[in-house]
């Protein structure tokens, strides 16, 4: 019994708390289509609970080693190579590691810090909303970067709104010291987030791998080493 309810319990993942707005506006909207017909409630439910599955926030299993990067954001990796920061980051125009994941709406949209280190830079462009899968979305739509001073050097994380995004909800503020998987801020309804590293660092991952905020390894600095200390955020 009580492994059952172990079960049931960690089937229930939290809600953001930016995300109860839109679940309450869901499920109002659905009472008043109910009020036009009947089967127009449900449908009006079933995008509620959908709303409270984008916002969801699940804990994460983050290994504690600064030679790690770790993922910024849930969902398919779309490019790994060389390319130029955006300038508002100051970074110089020189070619970077560049990890892009591209999340659907089916995504955890919760994006983590991909390194320990202090915020450095915080910086804001706005922009276009063009597909945040295809590879110009990095220069040309609305985004939000972040800039950390990471044991291994400078690392942005920049998250790029996309179609259907059109709200980037930042949860830090420059100077702030954070650990690796800890939480940064959010995409609403599909998006991009880039990790753009230092000299040194190498890729762990691949075009259409499954990455997971906070626990994959994209990036590794120096020779591999042992299984890592881990923290659940």
């Amino acid at each position: 019994m009580q492994n059952l309810l172990d079960t049931i319990t960690k089937a229930f993942v939290p809600v953001r708390r930016e995300g109860w707005p839109f679940v309450a506006a869901f499920f109002a909207g659905a009472v008043l289509l109910g009020l036009l017909w009947d089967p127009l409630f449900w449908i009006g439910v079933a995008l509620t609970a959908w709303c409270a599955y984008f916002f969801r926030d699940p804990e994460r299993v983050t290994p504690l080693d600064d030679a790690l990067v770790v993922s910024a954001a849930d969902g398919i990796v779309s490019a790994v190579g060389p390319a130029v920061p955006p300038a508002e980051l100051d970074l110089g125009d020189g070619e970077r590691l560049r990890v892009s994941v591209f999340m659907s709406v089916f995504s955890v949209h919760v994006n983590r810090a991909p390194v320990r280190g202090r915020i450095t830079t915080l910086a804001y462009r706005p922009g276009s909303f063009v597909n945040a899968d295809l590879d110009k979305a990095s220069r040309e739509n609305e985004r939000q970067g972040f800039v950390f001073d990471s044991p291994n050097g400078p690392v942005a994380a920049v998250q790029v709104a996309g179609l259907v995004a059109r709200r980037i909800v930042g949860f830090c503020e420059e100077g702030d010291e954070l650990g690796a998987g800890e939480r940064i801020g959010l995409i609403r309804f599909g998006s991009r987030l880039d990790v753009y590293l230092p000299e040194g660092a190498e890729p762990q991952v691949f075009v259409g791998q499954l990455a997971v905020a906070g626990e994959t390894v994209i990036a590794a600095f120096g020779r591999p080493r042992p299984a890592p200390v881990t923290r659940v955020s």
